[in-house]
């Protein structure tokens, strides 16, 4: 197989061989929040409470105390296309480069195996930035110019209004540790009430996050860090992770530095490769321009499931 074979992906494979590596287990942690996968369409989630006074004098005859409490969200899917297109040199150069920084290759005789890897990487990880910067930040409306294809979750907390629990209006003089604590102390009871089930999650602005740590740093604090035996370091702040959201290279980043505290279960991405049927992903060669291209075609969308679950400091400077 060569580099400028055609290579088509539909359904299962598209899901399997693009998306479930990024967003599944270990990636899926580091992006702090819910994925849902092929769900029926309209893609709906359901969050139900636990029921309440339970507990009952004995007696005969039933008394079941109230019903568990459910809410449920509908998630606006969209279709998404992703096409990326390089010089054949450009893109054999990089390529090659996946190639050679696997160990287990020798690039002096390759199979078409390896080169479909290789290819097939390079792309991935140009979805999964596309999907994951969309997420937070992307906008449907007529006033942006990029990440324009579904909403993300800081429109639908401008959307929300005072649905949210907590705004913090910015201030720049806030150290890192106070925004982190006003975001605790502002929070609604229910959400911090889940702090027991493990599932909170401070989601932060690089700048945010950068700061947190040079705070840690001249204080000598090691405790900050939690599972280094393991080799994967997690920042945290009174036991709750401390996630960077790196969205420095986007324009429309309608919050330049934020803190936001919610529970990672309240944050959902939902990826269809099933419901549509064109949905693939293609990898081709056009001899005319001399160039390889690539486009995946597949249903997208993000959604905040209780807007009280959120408590979020955000500065526009």
């Amino acid at each position: 197989m060569l580099i400028e074979n055609p290579k088509t992906y539909k359904g299962s494979d598209a899901e399997t061989i693009f998306f479930r590596p990024t967003f599944c287990g270990d990636n899926a942690t580091e992006l702090g929040i819910r994925v849902l996968y092929n769900m029926p369409m309209p893609t709906t989630v359901q969050v139900w409470s636990r029921a309440e006074n339970v507990l009952q004098p004995f007696a005969s005859g039933w008394n079941g105390g109230s019903n568990s409490q459910k809410l449920q969200k509908t998630i606006d899917m969209q279709k998404v296309k992703a096409e990326t297109s390089f010089s054949a040199d450009d893109y054999f150069s990089m390529v090659l480069e996946k190639l050679v920084a696997d160990n287990g290759v020798n690039y002096q005789d390759l199979t078409g195996t390896e080169l479909e890897k290789a290819e097939t990487e390079l792309f991935r990880q140009a979805i999964a930035e596309g999907v994951r910067s969309t997420m937070w930040i992307g906008d449907t409306s007529e006033e942006i110019s990029e990440l324009t294809t579904f909403n993300g979750f800081f429109r639908h907390i401008a959307d929300a209004g005072d649905k949210v629990a907590s705004t913090i209006a910015g201030d720049d003089e806030f150290t890192a540790t106070e925004q982190l604590k006003g975001c605790w102390t502002q929070a609604a009871d229910e959400l911090r009430s889940l702090r027991s089930e493990g599932q909170l999650v401070y989601f932060v602005s690089s700048d945010i996050y950068n700061a947190y740590l040079d705070e840690l740093d001249q204080k000598g604090v090691d405790t900050a860090y939690t599972d280094i035996v393991s080799g994967q370091g997690t920042l945290c702040y009174h036991g709750i992770p401390v996630v960077e959201v790196p969205l420095g290279n986007y324009t429309q980043a309608c919050y330049s530095s934020f803190c936001l505290l919610t529970d990672r279960r309240n944050l959902v991405l939902a990826l269809n490769t099933a419901d549509m049927p064109e949905n693939e992903v293609r990898m081709w060669y056009n001899p005319d321009q001399m160039e390889n291209r690539q486009r995946a075609v597949f249903l997208a969308g993000a959604e905040i499931i209780d807007e009280k679950l959120i408590s979020i400091y955000h500065s526009d400077h």
